[in-house]
């Protein structure tokens, strides 16, 4: 099925209470550390089977469930939060890959560099919630090496290794609703 082409034309506003934009990285070699941006916003517009994602992502809602490791994450060894405010990313090309999956490409922004990224996308269904609103659910993933974006520090291990794994999981769980 294809999923652009069940999407009535219009603007779905990402809804933040209901999504989440998050990412993953190995630490210490041994477990992945988890965490999440609290505040971002963006949309999708559909019009005529074309689709277009924008999303803006505020670093200094990084949140990993520890206040040192977060401030550690906004400073200038990896973030700069305070020269690099926010995160970007707008599609260049969101094309049907199967069945009720999407192939999002665009140019991912952190800290004034700019790459082409592949975000896949697997379309969670629709509903009318209790208030009247269509929701749009969709779930996604990509891997970004953050060398390539600038985010260079890390720590060498006595054991051998490094301290932050170089490949991070960028996680998507986007619920949208239909802009009246």
């Amino acid at each position: 099925m294809s999923v652009l082409a069940t999407l009535p034309a219009g603007t779905f506003n990402i809804d933040p209470s209901h999504s989440r934009v998050g990412f993953s990285a190995r630490h210490a070699m041994v477990t992945k550390v988890r965490g999440s941006f609290n505040d971002f916003a963006g949309a999708a517009v559909v019009a005529d089977g074309v689709a277009s994602i924008n999303i803006e992502i505020t670093v200094a809602s990084i949140d990993t469930r520890s206040a040192d490791r977060d401030g550690h994450l906004q400073s200038a060894d990896f973030f700069d939060a305070a020269n690099f405010p926010k995160i970007t990313f707008a599609s260049t090309s969101v094309k049907d890959s199967g069945s009720e999956k999407l192939s999002v490409e665009g140019n991912l922004t952190i800290k004034d560099v700019t790459k082409p990224i592949t975000i896949e996308f697997e379309y969670s269904g629709t509903a009318t919630d209790p208030f009247g609103n269509a929701r749009f659910g969709f779930e996604g993933a990509a891997e970004i090496n953050r060398k390539d974006f600038g985010l260079t520090w890390n720590a060498a291990l006595e054991t051998g290794g490094i301290l932050v794994s170089e490949n991070i999981k960028l996680e998507f769980e986007i619920s949208t609703i239909a802009a009246q």
